[in-house]
């Protein structure tokens, strides 16, 4: 292995905002006016139109080449977005800036898990239109750049066997992962537990195709509140408890029993919190499982049937299907041996404010460049490459380089 090969990173959680051809392309021409496309107002602003309503981009969606005292949530036209934001070949440019060699990208208008889509009042043309953006997404974002960017695909949450004939037909196309949520109840649609295995479809093709469930926080379409009147700067820090109860559902569910080639992603959840957590599941196992087993918990199960609590491993299952990713977190790197180098991957969360753009290699470098040469090329690289079986292009050869 040689020093160049710890001067790129593969970034697993990104952004795009959809540039405004990628509906009206791809559905037929008496369907563009009722597809996603973009109509522009007297004042300049830019806005999404689906389905009757209006959808403005948020600037902190868009702050790539803006300094922190520049960031502003109001509306924020594409004309003043870098380009890099919307155009793929305009990303490689500002990928080679930043030491990114590749990036895994989820969607904004459609929302982080296809929302948009399950919440229309025509789902069937709803399934059309996430249909089309699968299809931009691999062939045209993906498809300019091969080996710069992992295709991440959305799926028709609101209907299990569709879905799993969705990933079947994008795992043919080159996909090896698609968008879920943290927490689907918020959403109104039945969690990971549900008796009737409302999810099985979903995932038992996730199994077989061996894509990677990968879920960014927030996609549940909820802001964590610690108190109905908590100043928002004190709610934003406490997002990662999102992240943290996807963990604990995740590895409490009986899913990794029932579909052992099933792995999962949590996208800008950071990891400092993880060694707290399965430190905190080993005890309660260990104190609690036998009253557990003898009776049901206000009126819930007390495990799902497939889980053995008795056998059952947190640790292990962990390691074996749970993946934290990190954008900046010292405190997470201080614990990487309780939470397992090849469980951990780096994410640079371009364009949105909480981005280390233009310098994400040197961020990333600085916190892990005391570990030993393989272990840092895990974290940048490798751990990514093996968990969504991709093959980066080779690292361009840069003018200043």
């Amino acid at each position: 292995m040689t020093d160049a090969s710890l001067d790129w990173l593969i970034s697993v959680d990104d952004h795009i905002l959809e540039p405004p051809h990628v509906w009206v392309d791809r559905v037929s021409a008496k369907d563009r006016d009722r597809a996603p496309h973009m109509e522009h107002d007297d004042d300049g602003l830019d806005y999404w139109v689906y389905d009757g309503n209006r959808y403005p981009s948020s600037g902190l969606s868009a702050v790539a080449g803006k300094s922190k005292e520049e960031f502003s949530p109001e509306p924020l036209p594409y004309s003043e977005m870098r380009p890099g934001c919307y155009d793929p070949k305009a990303r490689l440019e500002d990928m080679d800036r930043a030491g990114i060699l590749a990036s895994l990208c989820f969607p904004t208008v459609t929302r982080f898990c296809g929302q948009l889509f399950m919440e229309a009042s025509d789902r069937e043309f709803g399934f059309v239109c996430l249909q089309a953006y699968n299809d931009w997404m691999i062939e045209e974002w993906c498809g300019s750049a091969p080996g710069r960017y992992i295709p991440l695909v959305l799926i028709p949450m609101w209907d299990p066997p569709l879905a799993a004939k969705e990933l079947e037909r994008c795992a043919g196309k080159g996909a090896t992962s698609f968008a879920f949520s943290e927490n689907p109840a918020p959403l109104g649609l039945p969690t990971i537990h549900d008796q009737d295995r409302y999810w099985d479809p979903v995932m038992a093709a996730a199994n077989d195709l061996e894509l990677v469930v990968s879920m960014y926080v927030g996609s549940s379409s909820q802001v964590p509140q610690i108190a109905p009147d908590a100043p928002f700067l004190a709610n934003l820090p406490w997002g990662a408890m999102r992240t943290s109860g996807a963990m604990l559902s995740w590895l409490f569910s009986g899913m990794f029993e029932r579909f052992p080639k099933l792995k999962i992603a949590l996208s800008e959840g950071e990891i400092g919190w993880i060694p707290y957590y399965l430190e905190r599941a080993e005890q309660v196992l260990d104190k609690q499982r036998h009253w557990v087993k003898k009776m049901g918990f206000l009126g819930h199960a007390a495990a799902d049937d497939t889980l053995d609590l008795d056998s059952f491993d947190v640790r292990g299952t962990f390691r074996e299907h749970i993946y934290g990713c990190f954008i900046d977190d010292a405190h997470g790197i201080k614990s990487l041996d309780e939470i397992g180098e090849d469980n951990v991957m780096c994410e640079t969360d371009y364009p949105h404010s909480d981005s280390t753009w233009p310098d994400c290699i040197g961020v990333v470098k600085r916190r892990i460049g005391h570990l030993p040469t393989e272990t840092q090329y895990k974290l940048l690289r490798g751990n990514a490459e093996r968990l969504y079986r991709f093959l980066p292009a080779e690292p361009p050869v840069l003018a200043d380089a």
